[in-house]
């Protein structure tokens, strides 16, 4: 920059540079030699990749029905000094009794601004965890961007047996979680705490969270996991939840697997329209849907126009029974994730309360329509 003060000045010494350049043709130069000079003087900041939730120690905590009412907290440790890891157990009345025990055996080490994850119990999840998340809401050192999530099995019994192979396990664990949040194509289910919490006071959406299912050997994603508030009250199979993302804000699917037809639809994108009737009796969901066969197995040459349209009416016939089956489980469940309910706001007009919705919703008529346009992957022609 200085050297470019330098060229401006020193050529037209006691005359000031702005009426040298008007009384010029040379405006353009100036002001494209300006720019590479700003350029090559290393004004502009390089972009920063590493933030610090990447850079400093994982810790997360695994919450269970304990003996007696008591909550089981479960954590690694030490979560930074070179030591070999260890999963630490403690059974305590309150969640704040659990942070004061790790602090006590590994103060220096384990701080609770470094919680990244919440494991919560499905058994737990379903009697209702509205005072563990309010407790960590209220506690300044938390994260609001506290991943959250259910799962189903002995969680402590996978990180035992995974330890010897995997040290950096909650590490890894974060990882996968950050990943999936930041590609958002509708894989997992994704949500922090204060999405969730969002949710729970919202008027009529009611908040998801994922749900995995431990074992000794793996840990495995399931689908979504729905709430009532904070108590769990149903969840979706691997199939259903595919339709739920598509459904959902993300509207979008990388690869979505279709075993049944043989078939793997890729880069499938939605579009959905909702219609409420006036009398709130009707509800009509049109849902476009456009991707491409990334892979196909079965029977049928899709080299032919006739047999590619006859998969492509089966496989939409399908997406509406599941869409409908989604859709009436959560009417059942009395759960509205999809926040439907929004739908009754009008101008002008008084907004009904939570509970006379949920009765709507529930005894609400449904039509369902799939419009689904897929590419194969090759050129198809006529009948061969």
């Amino acid at each position: 920059m200085r050297w470019f003060h330098c060229c401006l000045w020193s050529p037209f010494a006691g005359k000031g540079v702005l009426e040298v350049v008007r009384a010029t043709k040379w405006l353009p130069l100036f002001l494209f030699l300006g720019s590479v000079c700003v350029a090559v003087s290393g004004c502009r900041p390089l972009p920063q990749k590493n933030t610090l939730e990447e850079l400093a120690p994982v810790i997360f905590w695994s919450i269970d029905e304990g003996t007696g009412g008591k909550l089981k907290i479960s954590t690694m440790v030490p979560p930074l000094i070179q030591e070999p890891k260890k999963l630490l157990t403690l059974q305590v009345d309150l969640l704040e009794q659990g942070t004061k025990g790790f602090n006590l055996r590994y103060d220096r080490e384990w701080k609770l601004g470094q919680l990244r994850i919440l494991l919560i119990s499905e058994s737990l999840a379903r009697k209702g965890i509205g005072s563990i998340i309010n407790t960590l809401m209220t506690n300044p050192e938390i994260s609001q961007r506290l991943f959250l999530a259910v799962v189903k099995g002995d969680f402590d019994r996978y990180v035992g047996s995974q330890l010897k192979e995997q040290s950096q396990l909650d590490y890894a664990l974060y990882r996968m979680f950050k990943h999936y949040e930041r590609k958002n194509q509708g894989e997992l289910t994704i949500v922090n705490l204060h999405q969730f919490m969002k949710k729970v006071y919202s008027r009529y959406s009611d908040p998801v969270l994922p749900i995995f299912q431990a074992d000794e050997a793996d840990f495995v994603y399931e689908g979504s996991a729905f709430f009532k508030r904070d108590r769990l009250v149903a969840n979706t199979d691997k199939s259903k939840d595919q339709m739920f993302q598509l459904l959902s804000n993300r509207h979008v699917l990388k690869l979505f697997p279709i075993p049944r037809y043989y078939t793997t639809i890729g880069q499938l994108r939605s579009k959905v329209r909702w219609k409420l009737s006036r009398d709130h009796s009707e509800l009509s969901v049109t849902v476009a849907l456009r991707g491409r066969i990334q892979e196909y197995r079965g029977a049928r040459n899709l080299y032919k126009r006739s047999e590619l349209g006859a998969l492509k009416k089966e496989i939409q016939s399908w997406l509406e029974q599941q869409t409908r089956a989604l859709l009436e489980s959560m009417q059942r469940e009395g759960v509205d994730p999809l926040q439907i309910g929004d739908l009754t706001l009008r101008p002008a007009s008084k907004p009904i309360d939570r509970e006379e919705w949920l009765q709507e919703w529930r005894k609400m008529r449904l039509n369902v329509r799939i419009d689904l346009n897929i590419q194969p992957l090759t050129k198809v022609s006529g009948e061969f």
